[in-house]
């Protein structure tokens, strides 16, 4: 493993966030994360709403209507908290969306000599992106009882497992576009360690709300780097 590759692979990515390709696919995607993260909150705070009601009836204070405010307020930071855990499967599906463009422009800038290749099949992408999502939304609602068994340990867990699905995920789709399903699968195997790092590096900002927004475009860049460098000395 060589953890030069992965810090370089970021840094060269982190330098991008100019390039007006690269801006674009990064607004949208950033863009189209808000309105998810909004969409859960409103459902969330209708909810909540819908339960207590305008007036809500407390032992010895009678009815209050200060209740339904403290939950819309306070939803708000509860949101915040569960982007932690919302993002993962946002960055998992983002990738299918995006990853194409933002492979193309990492690529234009870095790699300009290398052959244009066709785009992966729109549903084909889907399907491999849906069935990895269900994949880690299993495993991360059998680690919640891990969790609660390792509380010290929890976050460490968090970005491990998360670590390893979305590093495995960005790297098998980022690889498929050059050398198909079969080769990503070998390259995956052979380099796993170094992945994996990536994907834990990744998962880390995922657990920092607000950062976590620009996080699934970036490791995308990062896994496209990645692959090449990793491409190139298996060649040498």
């Amino acid at each position: 493993m060589d953890v030069g590759v992965i810090f370089s692979a970021f840094f060269k990515a982190l330098g991008q966030m100019g390039d007006h390709r690269f801006r674009r696919v990064l607004l949208i995607g950033v863009g189209l994360t808000i309105a998810l993260l909004i969409g859960v909150y409103a459902v969330f705070l209708t909810a909540a709403q819908w339960f207590l009601g305008d007036t809500t009836t407390l032992p010895l204070l009678g009815g209050v209507t200060w209740i339904s405010d403290l939950v819309s307020w306070g939803s708000v930071f509860l949101m915040l908290g569960l982007s932690v855990f919302l993002m993962v499967p946002v960055a998992s599906a983002i990738t299918s969306f995006f990853l194409e463009d933002v492979a193309k422009a990492v690529e234009a800038r870095h790699y300009p000599n290398l052959p244009e290749v066709p785009p992966v099949p729109f549903w084909e992408a889907m399907k491999d992106t849906v069935n990895f999502l269900g994949v880690l939304i299993g495993l991360n609602i059998v680690a919640l009882f891990i969790y609660m068994l390792f509380p010290p340990f929890a976050l460490f867990i968090f970005w491990g497992l998360n670590g390893f699905l979305l590093g495995t995920e960005y790297f098998q789709i980022t690889a498929m576009r050059r050398v198909g399903r079969i080769k990503a699968k070998q390259l995956r195997r052979k380099h796993l360690l170094t992945i994996w790092v990536a994907g834990i590096l990744m998962a880390m900002p995922l657990s920092i709300p607000l950062v976590n927004l620009i996080i699934p475009i970036l490791g995308a860049a990062t896994f496209t780097h990645i692959f090449h460098v990793l491409v190139r000395e298996d060649a040498a």
